[in-house]
């Protein structure tokens, strides 16, 4: 044990040195003026567009616990999205097509598929229940994974991944489009009747087979070909490593399901209480009903909040910041709210907008999310290409200022900065 006294002769001493310009300031430096070890100057690995690695660098430093050292703080907070930010393509998707090709999805209570979801219109629930009411007793599961429950496979993944049925008919309607997107919702919906320990476990076997298969890998889902691969993406886990040895609190927000990410967050060192996906409520035995948690105004199992756009705003809110009620949908005072968000699509804007000094967008050329990083109004938005696969540039400007914002309704609308004056259009130029 080092005695105050040492202690303090120490700190004079450096402190005496670095005013004489004997001594650089150097992450060991630092640690030899802060016994306990918390303090390090993690630098992040090459490979980013442009200056982003130096603005990334700039906020570890700037808001890390080694500049300056305060014992006890609050931890800045850092959220990213998951799916196509922290990983190239979507884990929800991987593990809908695990279900669909294992025989994991149930037939309804009924055979009504209008029990799954709220917003299901007429056809898609006939379509549904025409291609797999004979198949299986309400309550069981479906033989998706079989040639005989090939048409109810392919009609299952028409309406999620469309939103539409195999003839073309919309599949959902009369969503509030700033707070749901319900066929993201629908995949933790279509796991009921399973706990999350065993939807973890499909997750796992999901994820294994998807980190196994080769870049650009397909796989048949039905009648179908799906894709069958997922990448982590380097630049991310290092950024995440270092930004939590700079004592940040680190936390996910995604539009899958909660279990699905929490099994592919341990990747990045991210645990299980830091994930916020889409949570069902449970059954008193814990099992997933086809209903879904609130947040803000909205009561458990109305299904009309999920961690979407302004919904990611809400959860984050509540599970982070402890803010509880409507109070949760409304941006906070600068203090309670995350410093550093990165994501890569418009339903990620609410929560990238509240990050109070450096938001990271991934460009996967989506209108409104790209005609505000691009408008920078407040200098604090980076963008970079995809780092898998990237995008090749925009052709057309986005159209920030007639269509690039979609209202709750569901009508377009210009893109509008907080002062209310309309983005104008914007060129496409990290790609």
């Amino acid at each position: 044990m080092i005695r105050p006294s040492t202690t303090r002769r120490l700190q004079a001493a450096l402190a005496t040195a670095i005013a004489a310009g004997a001594l650089v300031a150097t992450a060991p430096a630092a640690q030899a003026a802060h016994p306990g070890g918390h303090c390090t100057t993690p630098k992040l690995a090459a490979g980013w567009y442009g200056d982003n690695q130096a603005r990334l660098q700039q906020l570890i430093d700037q808001y890390g616990s080694c500049n300056p050292y305060r014992a006890g703080r609050a931890k800045p907070v850092a959220v990213f999205d998951w799916d196509n930010t922290v990983v190239k393509n979507d884990v929800g998707d991987a593990t809908m097509f695990w279900l669909l090709r294992n025989g994991k999805v149930r037939q309804p209570a009924g055979g009504d598929w209008t029990t799954t979801s709220r917003y299901l219109t007429p056809a898609a629930a006939q379509a549904l229940a025409t291609a797999c009411g004979p198949l299986a007793r309400p309550g069981t599961p479906l033989p998706t994974g079989t040639p005989a429950g090939a048409a109810c496979a392919d009609e299952l993944n028409a309406v999620y991944g469309t939103a539409a049925t195999r003839s073309g008919a919309a599949a959902f309607a009369g969503w509030d489009r700033r707070t749901t997107e319900p066929a993201y919702a629908w995949l933790p919906q279509l796991m009921q009747g399973w706990t999350a320990i065993e939807i973890r476990g499909f997750a796992a076997a999901a994820r294994t087979e998807n980190l196994a298969a080769p870049v650009g890998a397909k796989q048949q889902v039905g009648t179908t070909t799906a894709t069958g691969w997922v990448r982590y993406y380097d630049q991310q886990r290092d950024l995440i490593k270092n930004l939590q040895r700079a004592g940040f609190d680190v936390w996910i927000s995604s539009a899958s399901p909660q279990p699905v990410v929490e099994v592919w967050a341990q990747g990045v060192g991210v645990k299980a209480d830091h994930v916020i996906g889409i949570r069902n409520t449970t059954t008193r035995g814990g099992k997933y009903t086809a209903h879904l948690q609130g947040c803000g105004s909205v009561k458990d199992g109305a299904d009309t909040m999920i961690t979407y756009i302004d919904g990611k705003r809400c959860w984050i809110n509540k599970e982070i910041f402890g803010v509880r009620g409507p109070a949760a949908e409304k941006v906070q005072p600068a203090a309670r709210r995350q410093v550093f968000a990165a994501g890569d699509s418009d339903t990620d804007i609410s929560f990238l907008r509240d990050a109070t000094a450096l938001r990271l967008v991934v460009n996967r050329n989506k209108n409104e999310l790209m005609c505000r990083a691009y408008d920078n109004s407040d200098g604090k938005w980076i963008v970079n290409p995809m780092f898998i696969e990237p995008k090749k540039q925009k052709s057309s400007p986005y159209p920030c200022s007639t269509t690039g914002y979609v209202d709750h309704d569901g009508s377009a609308a210009p893109v509008r900065r907080g002062d209310t004056s309309v983005v104008p259009d914007q060129t496409d130029t990290v790609f």
